[in-house]
């Protein structure tokens, strides 16, 4: 069920952009190696956040001749291009900077104090600013998604988040809360780098921060890349799920034995059900065609997901 996507990617576009902006700004006056790869995070995922509104507007093409089942899967395309490309880029870039700064950095340089209003101040408080402005602009995004993901946890009643991660279908609100989730934890991780490197003047903690962010980012990365790679081959309800559904046939009044029985997600909570159903001989077309009618409302009314299903008569013999 994909629910309410849309406003969940919008709110954390428009919290990513200005934070990117506000972030490079930081490193231009401070130099601060996990400052940049804040701005490449924060650049990164503005881009996320258009690779998957763009996916949410394509996945709701109607169904043509070419689709005949929809554009639903874009979604799970665009959020794998996300991981792959945006996530990845960003990781490795971050990391390899604050390798590069760990290694090679030298010593600590005090930056040139800016002037606001005529009132000069050291540069590191606009890093402060910037992080603790991020953090509270990252933890409203985080609210968002996380809410529409325990409302998908409710109405499928899994039993937390580690099984929403490996059983929804909603890749645009999993990313959205992935990153959500790894830019409020990366803009922590900055903030204290920064912190003991003003303190200590020891640009090691600095560098340091910024390759645990790089490394975290191409962490979840992979993770990410992984969890939409299964939507995209056509992954199936889970088993036990699709055993309920598979009851529910089986029980219905007329059903002689289920020849197969199959699940596959052509969309974000779009799940379509196929089966060959064998039915007890002597039952008059007419009335077949009400059993199926009535089996296809049950499953339906029995999983959210449900929204195709074909069912292939069979008589007994």
């Amino acid at each position: 069920m994909a629910g309410n996507s849309k406003g969940v990617v919008i709110a954390a576009l428009l919290a990513n952009g200005a934070i990117a902006v506000l972030k490079f700004v930081g490193f231009t006056l401070t130099g601060s190696p996990a400052m940049l790869s804040e701005t490449y995070h924060s650049i990164s995922d503005t881009g996320n956040q258009v690779f998957l509104l763009i996916g949410i507007r394509y996945s709701q093409r109607s169904a043509d001749q070419r689709h005949p089942f929809g554009y639903g899967k874009a979604q799970f395309f665009y959020s794998f291009l996300v991981s792959v490309l945006l996530f990845g880029i960003a990781g490795w870039e971050s990391a390899t900077h604050g390798y590069e700064k760990l290694v090679h950095g030298g010593a600590h340089s005090v930056p040139k104090q800016p002037e606001l209003l005529g009132i000069s101040f050291p540069a590191v408080y606009v890093n402060y600013a910037v992080l603790a402005g991020a953090i509270c602009f990252e933890a409203y995004a985080l609210y968002r998604a996380n809410a529409e993901l325990k409302r998908q946890i409710e109405v499928h009643d899994w039993s937390g988040y580690r099984e929403a991660f490996h059983k929804t279908s909603d890749v645009t609100t999993l990313t959205a809360f992935t990153e959500d989730t790894v830019a409020l934890s990366g803009a922590g991780l900055a903030l204290f780098g920064v912190y003991l490197t003003e303190v200590t003047r020891n640009p090691v903690y600095d560098a340091a921060a910024a390759l645990l962010i790089g490394i975290m980012l191409m962490g979840f990365a992979l993770a990410l890349a992984w969890e939409n790679k299964r939507l995209l081959l056509g992954e199936s309800l889970p088993l036990e799920e699709e055993r309920r559904l598979r009851e529910i046939v089986a029980a219905h009044d007329g059903v002689a034995e289920i020849i197969d029985f199959r699940t596959v997600f052509f969309g974000p909570g779009r799940l379509l059900v196929t089966t060959d159903v064998s039915f007890e001989p002597g039952i008059a077309t007419a009335e077949m065609d009400e059993h199926i009618t009535d089996i296809e409302d049950q499953l339906m009314a029995a999983e959210p997901f449900v929204k195709k299903v074909y069912i292939e008569p069979e008589k007994e013999v």
